[in-house]
């Protein structure tokens, strides 16, 4: 039997691949925050928030990168939060083509995600996700 939280993970994840807001706003709740690491390439200083959010996002991707694709791998969940190791394949002028782990910690409340962090640097992510309370 496939882990719900895996279940979900993809098709948050298969969403982003296709740029399909809709069925990214369905798996996520309307007070969703989403702190991401094209925000700081774009000079965004606050995290996405609810469905206008998630667009703006999606806008800054398209905008930003030629090409990104994120691929989810292990996924580790503490109650309401999720580790999610994987890959992202990122390209643009300006700093061409990376293939590079990364990994994303989320919250889920009621089966929606309503907070997410993208980490550069997965042992960041490992380390926050132990030290954070259960």
């Amino acid at each position: 039997m496939t882990d719900p939280s895996e279940v979900l993970v993809g098709r948050l994840f298969n969403a982003f691949n296709q740029r399909d807001l809709g069925q990214i706003v369905e798996v996520c709740s309307p007070r969703m925050e989403f702190f991401a690491i094209t925000a700081e390439e774009v000079g965004r200083g606050a995290p996405y928030v609810g469905p206008e959010g998630l667009r703006d996002y999606l806008t800054d991707v398209e905008r930003f990168w030629e090409e990104l694709l994120i691929t989810p791998g292990r996924v580790d969940r503490r109650d309401g939060r999720l580790l999610v190791l994987g890959r992202v394949f990122v390209r643009n002028r300006e700093l061409g083509i990376r293939d590079m782990p990364v990994a994303w910690i989320w919250q889920i409340e009621d089966g929606l995600f309503v907070r997410g962090e993208v980490f550069a640097d997965p042992d960041e992510a490992v380390s926050r996700f132990a030290r954070a309370p259960a």
